[in-house]
């Protein structure tokens, strides 16, 4: 096994993962930067797409619940789902589940919308590393970020 197999001491990891933080945040920031820039003709927020992808990917679901997906609050993702609602990218319909809280669901108009954003997003994202990257190199950054991401599981997001 060679040194680059083996577990970094903590003192090294932390601040290897101090590095990975501040590549993530640049890239959140110049993606969000990207997506806005690039659905400004669209009229499509970066907070309703993410609204529109989740309901395209997983189906129906109440506030709530995609709150808790995105790691944001219920007042902005209702906020979000308000504004696709008043598009005609999606509607509330009854949920059996409970009363007071609708399922939203993706309306036709919706799904040719982030259809169009995904496809545009897709062909940007292959670009990316030139051709290089491998299959295995994805595996371990999706891994890493994973766990980096269990390491705040505990943290309540949902202030309102």
């Amino acid at each position: 096994m060679s040194d680059m197999d083996k577990p970094l001491p903590p003192d090294e990891l932390g601040h290897r993962v101090s590095e990975v933080f501040d590549l993530v945040g640049a890239l959140y920031r110049r993606g969000l930067r990207k997506l806005e820039q690039d659905e400004a003709a669209g009229g499509v927020s970066v907070g309703v797409r993410s609204v529109l992808v989740l309901l395209h990917r997983y189906g129906p679901m109440t506030v709530p619940q995609m709150a808790r997906i995105m790691a944001l609050t219920r007042q902005f993702v209702q906020r979000m789902t308000n504004e696709a609602m008043d598009r005609g990218w999606a509607e509330a319909t009854p949920n059996p589940a409970h009363q007071r809280s609708s399922l939203i669901r993706i309306t036709d108009e919706g799904v040719a919308v982030i259809t169009a954003i995904l496809a545009r997003e897709h062909a940007l994202n292959r670009q990316v590393g030139g051709g290089e990257l491998t299959e295995a190199e994805l595996r371990a950054c999706v891994r890493v970020l994973k766990e980096m991401l269990r390491t705040f599981d505990h943290v309540d997001v949902d202030v309102d």
